[in-house]
């Protein structure tokens, strides 16, 4: 793998698609394929990096669904999930499982792209297609941006310089967040934007 690439694993039960994702990970310059296969147990063997990430079917045969995104990230890899399933339900199912982004198989190529790129530098990569419309109305403005930045993977310092706020007053926005949603954790904070739509762009967060 040259310097700067992103080391990329396919995991797919279609043949045609699973081929059609390795040609497009190898003709990219700045991505390297790991290894594509129609399972994880497949994977698990033929796997030449140990940490990478995956282009995974949520529709695989056992284990399939939030189990296989589980089974990835428990072994230290990043998960990019592709599905051609009902769209909101599968990306909040996903993303719940430690999913760092979500895409629909009717994906073009292009846009395919654009997210591993987007989460090969620590972002979270979901469609708005993907996402319910409404945000939780009992959250203010500011504390959406707030628990954006938060769901995002940004620490408190952070979010003070993304928001151009001091880091106490971020502390504030979270101590609301938290009486209003009663979530304490941040995992379980990230989960609950998730699941309201509340997820910063990357372009949303450099933004004054």
């Amino acid at each position: 793998m040259g310097m700067g690439q992103t080391t990329v694993g396919v995991i797919d039960n279609n043949p045609l698609y699973r081929a059609a994702l390795a040609r497009l990970v190898t003709d990219a310059p700045d991505l390297d394929l790991c290894a594509a296969a129609g399972s994880v147990a497949r994977f698990v063997t033929e796997r030449r990096c140990a940490n990478c990430l995956v282009l995974l079917d949520f529709e695989l045969p056992r284990p399939r669904g939030a189990a296989a995104v589980r089974a990835m990230t428990g072994l230290g890899h990043r998960v990019l999930v592709l599905s051609a399933g009902t769209g909101q339900d599968d990306a909040r199912a996903a993303m719940a499982a430690g999913a760092v982004g979500y895409l629909d198989k009717s994906a073009e190529a292009a846009e395919i792209l654009e997210a591993v790129h987007q989460v090969a530098v620590g972002n979270r990569y979901v469609p708005s297609s993907a996402l319910p419309a409404r945000r939780h109305i009992d959250l203010s403005d500011r504390e959406v941006d707030v628990l954006a930045c938060l769901a995002a993977g940004e620490r408190d310092e952070d979010i003070a310089g993304s928001l151009r706020i001091s880091v106490r007053t971020v502390r504030s926005y979270l101590d609301r967040i938290r009486d209003k949603t009663g979530l304490r954790r941040r995992s379980a904070l990230t989960r609950y934007a998730i699941e309201h739509g509340i997820i910063a762009p990357a372009d949303h967060l450099t933004a004054s």
